[in-house]
């Protein structure tokens, strides 16, 4: 059987309260008493039971995290900044992977939630009325990371995807590229599709330019549909001269597919990715992308759920971190 608190206090000779305040740490305990718990705790090899400490002090330091796919090196990315924080912050972490479907999405929040989680991060597509009201609906806060509320009723960090593929766009046109085909993520996604869609076309009325939509290939984040969407863009009657991809893996697969087809970058197309990941290093050219801070992202969205927690002063729920383009060879953009 389990060793309970009842054998430590009995092993120690104290009662259970003082048991109790040992391994909560509470300083109004004697350092000599302190010692004689730990040692009976370390000779019975007692572990605190999480659940029930949770009932008794109403907090469980568990934390719910929803992520869409913890293999795809983005999210892993922005994982390991949550982590980081929260056990700098003594919270514990449940991954969950959601392959963002809303559906397995609903059904985690609830999971979750049944768990006595003190807080949940959420990280996802679209985010529905379902999940607003879900969200409404739960005892503990709910922080998005790497997800766009539309409405800014939600605590949340991002980036301006808008404003970073405008710029990025807008530098290519600078240079002297009119045609820029677009790799975009689905058009109902808010983040990877929608906003970063709205930048790229925003560059062009800016510039005065025509929109041309057949300069547009819609992927699904994957390399390999980085690289159908370059096949694609190719056998446009005047194809770009320059393609932005919505993220770095969808570049990779753009890069390759050019070259498949004999074409150098970026003497003939130039290539831009999004988010800065290690594959940006990995491919040759190297990739010219927009830093999107993915460790800071999760770093920040967790400090900012450890204050809804613990009930701190909150100046701003919703944080906008800020972008940059990083150079390398896969443009000319200096």
């Amino acid at each position: 059987m389990n060793t309970t608190i009842y054998d430590v206090a009995r092993e120690a000779g104290v009662s259970m309260a003082t048991v109790s305040r040992v391994v909560n740490g509470n300083p109004n305990v004697k350092p000599a008493t302190r010692k004689k718990v730990l040692d009976a705790i370390e000779r019975l090899g007692y572990r605190p039971n999480a659940v029930a400490r949770g009932l008794a002090s109403k907090k469980t330091t568990t934390v719910g995290v929803i992520i869409p796919d913890i293999a795809n090196i983005f999210f892993a990315e922005l994982a390991r900044g949550i982590e980081d924080i929260a056990t700098m912050y003594k919270y514990n972490i449940i991954l969950c992977n959601s392959d963002q479907n809303k559906d397995k999405e609903i059904s985690l929040i609830n999971t979750l939630l049944e768990k006595q989680v003190d807080g949940i991060l959420f990280m996802g597509g679209e985010i529905t009325e379902e999940h607003v009201t879900q969200f409404k609906r739960s005892p503990v806060p709910v922080v998005l990371a790497a997800t766009v509320d539309q409405d800014g009723e939600l605590p949340s960090v991002n980036i301006d995807y808008q404003q970073a593929s405008f710029d990025a766009v807008t530098e290519l046109i600078e240079a002297g590229h009119s045609r820029v085909g677009m790799v975009s993520g689905s058009l109902e996604d808010p983040v990877n599709g929608f906003q970063k869609f709205s930048g790229y076309k925003k560059a062009f009325t800016e510039k005065n330019l025509d929109f041309d939509d057949s300069l547009v290939a819609i992927g699904d984040y994957t390399y390999d549909s980085g690289i159908q969407a370059a096949d694609t863009l190719m056998k446009v009657s005047n194809p770009p001269s320059a393609i932005f991809a919505g993220t770095d893996e969808m570049a990779l697969g753009v890069i390759h597919g050019l070259q498949d087809q004999g074409k150098k970058v970026p003497e003939e197309v130039e290539v831009i990715g999004f988010d800065n990941t290690r594959l940006a290093t990995m491919v040759r050219p190297t990739l010219t992308t927009v830093v999107q801070p993915m460790y800071d992202i999760g770093a920040v969205s967790m400090r900012l759920l450890t204050k809804y927690m613990n009930k701190e002063e909150v100046d701003e729920k919703v944080v906008v971190l800020p972008h940059r383009l990083e150079y390398r060879n896969s443009s000319t953009l200096k």
